[in-house]
């Protein structure tokens, strides 16, 4: 008879990593706007395969699962960085992780060219593998809006959140209201007991019970209005000027507002627009790798194409929420030109401001602003806009940011649609 001997299991250090937990540890560097390109001049704010790695060798460092002496090699070679070398061991576990990150469908790879990278490796000088850049994938994206709205939702406390009430009945599925007289176009949501009591009013115990169309009845529910709504950003450089990046937490607003859209009120649509020395809408998958550039702030026309954006949507509510820190500088002429003026608060082109914000308002377009700045002239500027469009001004940091942009959108009561 064969003998048979048992050992105790010993899982591969790969197997201790947990892949969502890593991923969520490298939200930030995912996210990241520009900021840290004013000092750091190691390919930090690169999408290439290199700063992954790069990022992925700081994480580990601290990652006690690990034995010391690779921390402490993938710690010289995050310091050492591009010039850092790893020991074969270290450098295949940091390939692994790549895989598995991309066989999970949180990555993607591509060479400089666009064409796909099938096989990801740390590569050496003068390698092909060099170009390769990462991009995130949608379900990535989604993930990270999951984990940063959880994260805010856990700042506010307990709160249970569900579509935008009203004080307006409708027929549908759940209800806590007596039930009516079905009428043409309502969903046909029975009140099965109110429909045959009726039927025997009428009829009396006779079988078969006929039932007539004046005897169905159907519950009523609370009307859940559906809302369009426009996250404009300022990308202008003021973002991540004074010492501080400002883009980045609105990014994060942005993924966690886009997640509870979609799981929580699935009649709403989200578009996002930045705006600089122009404007332009941005699919939300792209939003992870932009970054702030040299530009001015073209407020006029961020609210002008966020207006186009919701004129086309067939909603109960439109709004625009409106992430800035900086003052108007710029605008653009009739012409196509920008007309520019870096010291802000132009007269010229704060009137065309005010007057996209009334366009804004005749269309029934509310407009709620969230200012990263406390200047008073700002404030001044920022209080005017809601004077005009009656929306609501807040004046947050970077901080709070999330929880007055949540807070706001989850306790919205609208008025009778009618």
């Amino acid at each position: 008879m064969p003998k048979i001997s048992y050992t105790r299991y010993r899982p591969e250090l790969l197997e201790q990593i947990d892949l969502q937990e890593l991923l969520d540890q490298l939200k930030d560097f995912f996210l990241e706007s520009g900021f840290y390109s004013q000092s750091d001049r190691k390919g930090r704010t690169e999408r290439s395969l290199q700063s992954l790695y790069r990022a992925l060798a700081e994480l580990l460092s601290e990652n006690q699962a690990l034995p010391e002496d690779w921390r402490e090699a993938l710690r010289e070679f995050a310091e050492k960085f591009p010039d850092g070398e790893l020991p074969q061991q270290v450098q295949k576990l940091l390939q692994q992780l790549v895989e598995k990150l991309i066989q999970e469908g949180y990555l993607r790879l591509e060479q400089g060219n666009g064409k796909p990278v099938e096989q990801p490796g740390t590569g050496t000088e003068g390698e092909p593998v060099q170009n390769a850049r990462f991009e995130l994938t949608d379900k990535s994206i989604d993930f990270l809006g999951f984990k940063t709205l959880r994260d805010l939702l856990s700042s506010l406390g307990r709160s249970s959140f569900g579509r935008h009430e009203t004080r307006e009945l409708a027929t549908g599925v759940e209800t806590d209201a007596h039930s009516r007289p079905y009428e043409f176009g309502d969903t046909l949501n029975l009140d099965i007991a109110s429909t045959l009591t009726r039927a025997l009013e009428r009829e009396g115990l006779a079988l078969p019970l006929n039932l007539e169309y004046e005897d169905l009845m159907v519950y009523q529910t609370e009307y859940q209005s559906s809302c369009a709504t426009v996250l404009l950003l300022d990308c202008s450089h003021s973002m991540i000027l004074y010492g501080e990046d400002r883009f980045t937490p609105a990014k994060k607003v942005a993924l966690a507002l886009a997640h509870l859209i979609r799981t929580q009120y699935p009649g709403d649509c989200l578009q996002v627009v930045l705006f600089h020395d122009s404007a332009e809408e941005i699919p939300l998958g792209k939003l992870a790798s932009v970054k702030v550039g040299p530009y001015h702030t073209n407020t006029c026309e961020g609210l002008r194409l966020s207006r186009r954006i919701l004129l086309q949507q067939k909603k109960d509510m439109r709004q625009i929420i409106m992430i800035t820190d900086g003052k108007p500088s710029a605008m653009t002429l009739p012409d196509g030109r920008i007309y520019k003026n870096p010291f802000g608060l132009d007269p010229v082109i704060l009137q065309e401001t005010y007057k996209e914000v009334a366009h804004c308002r005749k269309a029934g377009i509310l407009i709620n602003s969230f200012m990263l700045a406390r200047d008073y002239y700002l404030v001044d500027f920022i209080k005017k806009v809601s004077q005009i469009c009656r929306g609501k001004a807040y004046f947050t940091t970077t901080l709070n940011l999330a929880d007055y942009i949540l807070m706001d959108f989850m306790t919205k009561k609208t008025k009778t649609v009618h």
